[in-house]
């Protein structure tokens, strides 16, 4: 039987890899798809798909799941009537979906997919909002994350682009008038 399990992973975090650890013990493969493909650079999504597929197949090398997985970007449509279609030509068949998002846990019955919700990990620790957070205020983030998840980030600058994209462009436009 094969699960999927989909999220934005902006970063893929411990809480990720405690879900995916609890849906494996239901399932023989989990296809993992990352949401919002299409998005990179910006404060919420800082991370590209092919940056994010890297540090997940990275993380799941770690944990022992690689084998047992397929990680695919999937960019949205945003046309939720349609979501569940193009989802389904996107990535390999599956038998039933994990999630705790409630637009698309209801998507999903619409269409007629089982929905399981996965166990949530200590969700107010383990959120892809705080830990981005915590990378712009210099906060301890690393050890909410594998440490190849780490390791990539500063590897690719991701603090700094976060950084730079989550300014405001009033500075810039302060630092023209002086010109």
């Amino acid at each position: 039987m094969r699960g999927l399990y989909i999220g934005r992973f902006q970063p893929y975090h411990l809480g990720h890899e405690a879900v995916l650890e609890a849906i494996a013990k239901d399932v023989d493969e989990i296809v993992i798809v990352i949401g919002s493909a299409q998005e990179s650079h910006t404060k919420e999504n800082p991370f590209t798909a092919g940056e994010r597929m890297e540090m997940i197949c990275s993380a799941l090398e770690e944990a022992d799941l690689r084998r047992r997985c397929f990680v695919v970007p999937l960019q949205d449509v945003k046309r939720n009537s349609i979501w569940v279609s193009h989802l389904m030509s996107m990535v390999p068949h599956f038998d039933l979906a994990y999630s705790n998002n409630p637009l698309v846990v209801q998507l999903f019955k619409e269409a007629g997919v089982e929905v399981r919700r996965p166990p949530m990990y200590q969700r107010d620790l383990y959120s892809g909002t705080a830990i981005r957070r915590l990378m712009l205020e210099g906060g301890d983030w690393k050890g909410l994350v594998p440490c190849k998840i780490a390791s990539a980030i500063e590897k690719m600058g991701g603090i700094a682009r976060m950084a730079n994209v989550s300014r405001s462009d009033a500075c810039r436009q302060e630092n023209l008038e002086d010109l």
